[in-house]
């Protein structure tokens, strides 16, 4: 079974001037020419354009789709990739979704918002050079894979963990206790054993994450909407958790 250009190109919700160019650019020839001169297209072109539009949606340049297709010529190779990326685009719109909802519910409730709720399914990418700047090319890499691996479920409960510890880090402020009081090592002592699931917990990485929640404005506000001064006391507190129980970096 063939169809014409026009067919296609209805069929798809693109242009025949559109299906001409990428036959122009050797993405997506004709299964054959008539001897008027129209374009048909065959089983294995749908295929081939599905995949081209697929990719197109995903952000990827003409150049770059090219050397994704000559890579995988065998068709049921090229649906396999195609129907993951698929999944991953709905896992990703999944938790869009339930971003904005929990956006929508929170605001018409009058709670407070958490920023990585409202940014989850979001590009996190965006903050790669950022990251690999601060620690290095490695700890992104590493964290990256990490954050990928887990379930939706798992990511829900790093970020609540979190959550608690930067309030329970607030009410000991509002409290009137000390950062190297008992209380007040103890959350600190959970805040560390939060970070070892990322990251080894050494001294210099605890004091430098404490002095970074104070130095940059994104954590200081996060911290400090459960008290102003919140941030300053979880830097003194982890600082004192740290040289009381961290060994020296290797």
């Amino acid at each position: 079974m063939e169809w014409s250009i026009q067919q296609i190109a209805r069929k798809a919700g693109t242009t025949s001037r559109t299906l001409r160019h990428y036959g122009e650019l050797g993405l997506l020839p004709p299964s054959r020419i008539g001897g008027n001169g129209y374009r048909y297209y065959d089983q294995d072109a749908l295929v081939r354009l599905q995949r081209i539009l697929l990719l197109r949606e995903l952000g990827l340049g003409l150049p770059a789709i090219a050397r994704v297709l000559d890579g995988q010529r065998d068709t049921a190779t090229a649906l396999r990739a195609h129907l993951r990326l698929l999944e991953q685009e709905r896992e990703r719109i999944g938790r869009q979704i339930a971003s904005v909802r929990t956006t929508l519910d929170r605001t018409e409730r009058g709670e407070e918002l958490m920023a990585e709720e409202v940014f989850d399914g979001f590009d996190h990418t965006r903050y790669e050079e950022e990251v690999t700047e601060r620690w290095g090319r490695r700890a992104y890499q590493e964290g990256d894979r990490w954050w990928r691996s887990l379930s939706a479920r798992e990511k829900r409960d790093f970020r609540d963990r979190q959550v608690a510890i930067a309030r329970d880090f607030g009410q000991a402020l509002r409290d009137g206790l000390a950062p190297d009081s008992e209380e007040a090592q103890a959350i600190a002592r959970r805040h560390c054993e939060w970070l070892s699931v990322t990251a080894t917990p050494t001294r210099s990485y605890v004091i430098g994450l404490g002095e970074m929640y104070v130095a940059d404005p994104r954590f200081t506000a996060g911290y400090d909407r459960h008290g102003e001064g919140t941030a300053a006391f979880v830097r003194d507190a982890l600082k004192v958790y740290a040289e009381r129980h961290l060994g020296e970096d290797r």
